[in-house]
């Protein structure tokens, strides 16, 4: 069974997802990829870890750097969760590139190159939204370019942690 929690934000109404012990999606209602990794039975559900979802996202919206983590679970393909570790090490008010985090790819993967369009499909699929800062994904030179949750979001998201 898998249990979700709204979340009503300034950049507009959030859905969270659990297993009942762990985070497994955070997505912006409307957003490329929404619910993906939900499962057609769930609940809405007052759980532990969607009261430190919860803390995690006032803190956050209020322009603090929460400095904790909820539990998070992640599923995924070898590649795709590879490139989620790589979004979590991203601090708070900082940029990267696709073009950086794919040759961090591939120095773990042992290869000589990694294509940045597969990593933007990677970030793209990114199911906990904000809390696995793919909004701080940015293109070659510091562009804005992709985010499921839409660019004005990404661009009120940076801008709320002073990378802009």
């Amino acid at each position: 069974m898998q249990y979700i929690y709204k979340y009503v934000s300034p950049l507009g109404e959030i859905t969270a997802a659990s297993d009942g012990k762990c985070l497994n999606g955070l997505w912006f209602a409307g957003q490329k990829y929404f619910a993906s990794t939900l499962s057609p039975e769930y609940r809405e559900e007052t759980l532990p870890v969607f009261e430190q979802t919860k803390k995690w996202l006032d803190c956050y919206f209020s322009g603090t750097n929460p400095g904790f983590t909820p539990p998070i679970a992640l599923s995924g393909s070898s590649f795709q969760l590879t490139v989620w570790e790589i979004l979590r090490q991203i601090p708070y008010g900082e940029t990267v590139t696709y073009g950086e985090i794919a040759k961090k790819v591939a120095r773990q993967l042992g290869i000589c190159s990694m294509s940045a369009q597969a990593v933007g499909g990677a970030v793209a699929r990114n199911p906990v939204s904000i809390i696995i800062p793919c909004h701080r994904v940015v293109g070659s030179g510091g562009n804005l370019t992709g985010y499921a949750g839409g660019l004005s979001r990404k661009m009120r998201l940076l801008q709320l942690e002073g990378a802009l």
